[in-house]
């Protein structure tokens, strides 16, 4: 998946202004709800993923989480927690977590801009590309503990394991 770029080097004070662009560039479905709240949906190889940007002025934090379209059952949760401390150790940026409310799979970050630095379209073009890059290499393993009956460390091995070509 290759995300499109927008004019570098932009900085604006609400960053979903740049997030907007970007998305729009991409052609990808999104729907701003206020000045502070973006959703989007992007298609991925594994599945769609909606995408949700949160900007918070007063503590000028953007809030982004990238949802799997997949629900954990219940006797998976524990299983998928392990999967989870597993995962985060691998990431640099942001983590993955499964929501308490309706045990859907995501990617979340936020990035603070204070001290005057806004946003830049580099940032932002970084943070979706990493998130979906992220939820793409590690969704096979969600799917393993979920629906391929294998553990934690097992469903990890089976999906970084690197193929070349497609069949």
């Amino acid at each position: 998946m290759s995300l499109q770029a927008v004019s570098p080097e932009r900085v604006q004070n609400n960053p979903l202004d740049i997030v907007e662009e970007i998305l729009a560039g991409n052609e990808w479905l999104h729907e701003r709800a206020s000045e502070e709240e973006l959703a989007a949906e992007v298609e991925g190889r594994w599945c769609d993923y909606r995408l949700f940007f949160v900007w918070r002025e007063e503590t000028r934090a953007l809030h982004f989480s990238c949802c799997f379209d997949a629900r954990v059952p219940e006797n998976k949760r524990r299983d998928i927690h392990d999967l989870l401390c597993l995962i985060n150790e691998k990431l640099w940026l942001g983590h993955f977590e499964v929501s308490s409310d309706d045990a859907i799979p995501m990617f979340r970050h936020t990035t603070l801009y204070k001290g005057g630095a806004g946003a830049s379209s580099e940032s932002l073009e970084d943070l979706v590309n990493i998130a979906l890059s992220e939820c793409e290499r590690f969704f096979p393993a969600f799917q393993f503990v979920i629906w391929g009956g294998k553990g934690a460390a097992e469903a990890l091995d089976a999906s970084m394991f690197e193929t070349l070509g497609e069949a």
